[in-house]
Formats: C-alpha cells, structure tokens, sequence
C-alpha cells in the first residue's frame, strides 16, 4: 500500500473534485457568432454502418469508418457514397476500425492512415459449447492470458480513386492490446504543421470491477487487464497515451526530439508525448500553434468517496509540451485518487501528484513517475457553478479542430471569422458542440453554444474540410449497430442561400431480377425556391441514368444497390440522398422471441435468450450472434458475445455501476444468410429497483 497524504487532505481535496480549472466565465465579449438560421446542415451518408471516424480529403471527398470494417468515401461530384474497403478485423467489445487520417502530402502520394484490431489467432466463441471462448478468463495463469494477446495496428494504404488499395499496406506501428475483454482500444489520428504523426491510445483496462473508481487490482491471478498501472502509467508502454512519430517513406517511423522521454532512457518509450491517459478518444492538433487539444473519457462514479477518490470527471487539455496527466492517480495535480487493495478490500492513503510511484508488479517501466500536468478543464455528471454552459449528466467528452477563416478561400460555405482560432468541444452523450475562447496560456475564458438549435445526436467526429465547412458523424441513439440516426453530413454556412433539400423513395423493391423499381424524389424543394434538376444513379457506376423526378428502372442482375438522387439548385448548390435496394432472395429477418423488450431481470442473472429467423433459405443458427451490452445513459460497454439461436448470457456488473443511474441490458442479435445479407435484432431489459 502506497503512503503519501494525511486522511484529512484527503477529505479537502475530494471535496474540491467537481471544479473546473480555467478563469472565470465572465470573460471579455467576443465577436458575435451568427444565428443558427445563417447555417445549413446538408447530410452526405444516411447509411454510414456504425460508425467510428471521418477524414476530409483535399478535394472534398470524405472517408468514414465503420467499426466492423468498412471505409466509405463521400464524393461531392457524384453524391454516391462507394465501400473503398472492407478491412477484416477482430471484433469483441470495442475493436475494429477506429482511426482514420489523411496524409498532409496526399496529392502527391495518395496515403491514408487507418488504425484497426487484426484478425490474429485470438480465441473467439465455438457455439457448439456451453462456454463463450472468446471471452478473456477473469482469473488465471499467465498462460491463460498470454492467449488473448493482441494488438492494434497502425497502417497506411494508397487511395486510388475511390478504392483504398489493401494491397499496398505499410505497417507502421503496432500496440499490444489485451483481448477478449473491455475496454478502451480506440485511436484517434493527426499530424502537426510539422508533418509529425500522432496517436491516441486507450488504457486497455476493464473498468467494471472498480466501483466506478481506479482500476488497479494488482492480484496475482487477475487478468491484468483491470489494472490501468500496467497501461496508462506505465512509461514502457505505448496504451493510455498520446504518441508521436515521424513516419518515413518506406512505413518505418523515426521518433522526433521533445518527446517525454529520450530514446535510449531505460524502461520508457520515446513514442510517448503524453501519459496518464484513460480512454482520449478525440483529440486534434492546431496545426498553426502545435498545441494538441484533447479530451480523456471519464470513469463512472457519480460521487465522491473519501474511501476511494473523487467522483468521475472528464478532462479537456491543451497540450503545449509533453507531460503526465495522472491516470489511474490524479484527475488533477490537487485531485487524487485513494489506494485501494482488491485482495483485503482496503484503502490507503491519497497517491502522491507531485511525484507519483507506480509499484504495481504489472508495471514494466518506471518507478517514479512524471509530476502530474494540470487539465485546463474537468468536469462531473452534475452541474458546475462556474461553467454552467457545460450542463449535466453523462460524461464523454470529444475534443474537436480549432477554426481558422481564410480570405482566400473561394468557398460559399466556408464559416466566418467571428470564430476565428476558437477549439471546439462536442459532448456525445449530451448532444452539443461548443467553442472554448482561450488566453494566451491557453487557459478557458469563455464557453459559447455552437448551434444550440441543431440537432447533433451523439457526434462521434468532426473535421472542418477544406471548403470550411464544417464535418459532422453521428452515432446515433444505439449500441454496436449502424442505428437509425447514425449519419454523415456537412453543415455550410449559408446566410444567403440554402442546399436543396432532398428526399428519395421507391415501390415495388422485393423481388428478384429482372425488377422494375419506381422511384419517387417527392418532397424534395429548394428552400430559397430556386428552380432544381435531377440526376439519378441507380446503379452506383457513376453515370447518370435518368433526369426525371418520379423515374423507373430494371435491375437486370440480382445484388444489393445504392440508388442515389443528386439534385442541383440554380446557384450550383448540391445534395443527394440514397435508398438502398436489395434485388433477388428476401433478405432475412430476425427478432427475440425472449427477451423481450422491457422484462424485468437483476444484475448478475443468466439470462436465457432464443431469436426466430425468417429466410428463404436455410437457417444456419450457427451465423448468428448475441452482444450482451452493460447500457449506462446513452452509451453502452459490449461485455460478452455468444452464437446460436438459443443460449444464455450472463448479465454481470460491477457495484460502483450498480449505483449508477440509468442502467439497462441490452441484447443485441446478428445473423447473416448463405447470400450475405445481414439482420438485426435489440431488446434492452429494465433492472428491477
């Protein structure tokens, strides 16, 4: 057990745990920002998958990923939305596709950044048997482990047309990742003004054990994955971090000088710009200042205890140097955590921020840690008095790009000066943006609304492009699923003149080739009332198939279809949708017989499960799959995943989760027929008071 403060600084310090750094609020004017009337959100991609990043490209296109897998392409010129890639990838809890990034050199040499979990040889689930082997063992050996280890990879491909070629894959960097088990993995990519790389990297750790506080079980038959000392606060270790390269043209990476530690210091990583971090799942580099400004992912107590730490708080920094910021240990220099010992149940005294000491037997790197670096902003589930802007309630905070407005861009929706050099935050769990307004030592005097009216449900990524427009992906209102509201879009500012709204439908879609599709464009309008054309693409080849507002066309050949409808306005002004179409066999259809939507059930039940399928073709129960997800307010934690028409799953949760609000399970079905098509199915299950 560690030693470092008395009980009562403990109890000062917590009772300082939900301020908020910065100065005060009533900060100087700023220039007036326009009404939210002056601005157009313009969706791009209404069927995104789930979606995860976005990447604008120097001519407009944008890349969107999907966790499962797939790189989508935006183009302007078409309005299409074409599958660039379909990488295979490891899926259990939160793996798959996370980052992407575009080379600050792409017009000349066409890569593309894209960080991602490799299928490898990791266990995953036989459902001919009673037990989930792809499922990480709680307890054990280290042999029981070592066959769950893994990594994430960082790699670059050429991007060819509208094909991400994954033949020409440079394999940069690879992080160990433990799997089998939750959580934390994601990577966020940029580059500074310098053309240096940087990567985010999650802890890796399984919160759900801690009480809602630090995981730091140190056990000797633990999976080592609940302790964060190994990961964040380890100096030998490239998870909870930010990192930073220089990528060289054959794929290996050099590392730059300024790092947190010097090449050649034993037991450190010289990748490592930044440490003790939880989960920075979004962060952006001001490529005019250098300043990296980040957000870092919160832990679920809602409340302090003197016994275990502060209540959880999410953390925003404006990193202008290498430095520590404390994880599993601090929140702040003057915000600790408190010892806890897993094996007796018992607490020690408050880690020392000054001059942090990792002696878990997990730890591979140093000892004696980095004095802790002060977050310009941390904040709690419930309201602060000196930042009332910020709100209540969950705590995923995201860290968007700074603005800058160019004169000379030519652009018709680029965004106004008045926003000039102010850093975005977007919460996903409270549905805002906001612009932070900094002083010169980049601490918060001002935080202001960014188009309070719009509806921004669950934003997961944002770019401002090349045009100044500003990028938007939306997760939507769902867990581990492309959900009904998840999407793409761009919103312009556009004071004098609106994008065409667009809506496109269709009739007599079942069937099997050949099938006459009617079409229909109703609803679509210009709201400046300016006269529009049309321009459909029904079979996504790029040209244009008919001109008309209600046409029909025959699919010759069965396959699925993104019929697309690109609609211009008199000004030159563009938007398009898409309806999707599958052409042949019906697709199938899958639902929960039980669960059902709403059943009662407590923490720690073996829920039995059985799904009904509906196909033209033989069901095949082994290609289906059921997700146990842990709900907490508008996120979910993937816990557990099985296969079969019928099974059970263990609906397990930690006590600190147990006193959370808004706590629900939620299972989720898959299945996938002999053609490929896919179906899904949710119940959430209410646990009883």
């Amino acid at each position: 057990m560690r030693r470092s403060l008395s009980a009562a600084a403990v109890t000062a310090l917590l009772a300082t745990s939900v301020t908020v750094v910065g100065t005060s609020s009533q900060a100087a004017p700023v220039a007036e920002v326009p009404p939210d009337s002056a601005f157009q959100k313009v969706t791009l991609n209404d069927y995104p998958g789930e979606p995860i990043a976005l990447a604008v490209l120097p001519d407009n296109r944008v890349l969107h990923t999907a966790r499962g897998g797939e790189v989508r392409v935006h183009d302007p010129k078409t309005g299409r939305n074409v599958l660039a890639a379909n990488i295979p990838v490891y899926l259990h809890d939160e793996e798959g596709v996370q980052g992407i990034a575009v080379d600050p050199n792409f017009a000349s040499n066409r890569w593309v950044y894209v960080y991602y979990s490799p299928v490898l040889d990791t266990p995953t689930d036989d459902p001919e048997t009673p037990v989930n082997e792809g499922d990480a063992p709680e307890t054990g050996t280290a042999a029981d482990f070592a066959r769950y280890k893994g990594h994430m990879q960082l790699s670059r491909f050429k991007m060819k047309g509208n094909t991400l070629d994954l033949n020409t894959e440079q394999q940069i960097m690879q992080v160990p990742t433990d799997r089998g088990i939750c959580c934390h993995v994601g990577g966020k990519i940029d580059f500074d003004g310098q053309g240096n790389l940087y990567l985010s990297t999650g802890d890796d750790t399984n919160p759900f054990a801690s009480d809602g506080y630090i995981p730091i079980d140190e056990r000797a038959d633990r999976n080592p994955a609940y302790d964060a000392q190994r990961t964040a606060a380890n100096t030998n270790d490239l998870r909870g971090k930010l990192l930073r390269i220089s990528v060289k043209a054959n794929g290996t990476y050099s590392v730059p000088p300024g790092n947190l530690f010097a090449k050649g210091t034993p037991k450190t990583k010289p990748e490592i710009y930044a440490m003790g971090l939880r989960n920075p799942f979004r962060f952006d580099v001001d490529k005019r200042t250098g300043v990296v400004y980040m957000a870092d992912y919160s832990p679920d107590a809602g409340t302090a205890n003197p016994d275990r730490g502060p209540a959880g708080h999410g953390r925003w920094m404006a990193i202008d140097k290498p430095a520590n910021y404390g994880w599993p240990y601090c929140v702040q220099p003057d915000i600790p955590y408190i010892d806890y010992d897993f094996a007796t149940g018992e607490s020690g005294e408050a880690f020392d921020c000054q001059q942090p000491v990792n002696d878990s037997p997990n730890n591979t790197g140093l000892r004696f840690l980095p004095t802790v670096e002060r977050s310009e902003l941390a904040y709690a589930g419930a309201p602060n008095a000196q930042w009332p802007e910020l709100g209540r309630g969950g705590i995923a905070p995201m860290a968007g790009p700074a603005y800058y407005f160019d004169r000379r861009n030519t652009s018709k929706t680029k965004w106004p000066a008045s926003l000039q050099g102010k850093p975005f935050f977007y919460e996903w769990s409270r549905d805002y943006i906001k612009s932070f307004t900094l002083n010169n030592k980049d601490q918060i005097t001002a935080i202001d609304d960014v188009l309070p009216s719009f509806i921004i449900d669950n934003p997961m990524d944002m770019e401002f492009g090349p045009d100044g427009s500003l990028y938007v992906l939306e997760y939507g209102d769902g867990y581990f699923s492309q959900n009904p509201e998840a999407q793409l879009s761009r919103i312009d500012y556009a004071p004098k003149n609106k994008t065409p709204i667009v809506k496109v439908n269709a009739e007599e879609t079942v069937g099997s080739a050949p099938l006459t599709v009617n079409f229909t464009s109703a609803g679509t309008y210009d709201p400046d009332g300016d006269a529009l054309t049309y321009a459909w693409d029904f079979d996504a080849d790029g040209k244009v198939d008919s001109r008309k507002q209600y046409p029909a066309y025959t699919y010759r050949e069965n396959g699925d279809y993104r019929a697309t409808l690109k609609v211009t306005d008199s000004t030159g002004r563009s938007a398009s949708a898409e309806y999707l179409i599958h052409v042949g066999p019906v697709a199938p259809t899958i639902s929960f017989v039980s669960p059902t939507d709403g059943q009662d059930f407590s923490f720690g039940d073996t829920v039995s499960y059985e799904v009904a399928i509906e196909d033209d073709q033989p069901v095949n129960c082994a290609n289906v799959t059921v997700t146990y997800i842990l709900g907490h307010d508008q996120h979910g934690h993937p816990l557990s995943t099985t296969s079969g028409c019928t099974g059970s799953i263990r609906t397990f949760l930690d006590a600190g989760h147990a006193g959370a609000d808004n706590l629900n399970a939620v299972f989720v079905a898959e299945y996938t027929d002999a053609d490929g098509q896919t179906a899904t199915a949710q119940v959430v299950l209410d646990p009883q008071n």
